[in-house]
């Protein structure tokens, strides 16, 4: 389901007389006059509604002799919630210009020939310099305290507090007095 797809299905579920059409739906198949005498809705309010619901891709409507009956489209509510926000957005390439755009803006704030001017207080952008430090080490190798301390005073003064935050937010683990940057970062 694409982004815009789920927009369209989400504005039609969030008005309660297609939320009953949906759930009568649900337990059978009707057309528009037997929908108007549950629901206590005109004829024209629950065909306005369907077609909203159909154009969603919610609802399905076949011929039956004189009448068109409509169906509920189950497949597109099996899809699970996390399916539709895990798909990548359709402004995608945009979302991640921007992200490496404001990457590159905290690193220029922060660093000087390749050195830290200071270690950042908020979060996110401390979690931004903290990955660009991560890089200075290799996934899988194990390095003693002493080779950790080297190499971070090379970028801070304060290695402690960095070695403590690379370990801190998972960039590093610690197991037997050996550091080791984890495969993901």
């Amino acid at each position: 389901m694409t982004e815009t797809q789920a927009l369209q299905l989400f504005k039609c579920l969030a008005d309660k007389s297609r939320l009953q059409i949906l759930k009568s739906l649900a337990r059978e198949d009707l057309y528009v006059e037997r929908l108007s005498e549950r629901l206590g809705l005109s004829a024209s309010t629950v065909s306005f509604h369907l077609r909203k619901l159909t154009e969603a891709g919610a609802v399905t409507a076949h011929k039956s002799q004189y009448y068109t009956i409509y169906a509920l489209n189950r497949s597109l509510f099996e899809t699970k919630l996390l399916d539709v926000l895990e798909e990548r957005p359709e402004d995608w390439e945009l979302q991640r210009r921007r992200d490496e755009a404001y990457r590159q803006k905290v690193l220029d704030a922060f660093f000087e020939d390749g050195r830290l001017r200071a270690i950042p207080a908020q979060l996110k952008k401390k979690r931004i310099v903290l990955a660009e430090i991560a890089r200075a080490f290799e996934p899988g190798r194990s390095y003693p305290e002493r080779e950790v301390n080297l190499i971070l005073a090379a970028f801070h003064d304060d290695f402690c507090t960095l070695r403590r935050d690379l370990v801190g937010e998972g960039f590093l683990t610690r197991a037997g007095g050996l550091y080791q940057k984890e495969e993901q970062h």
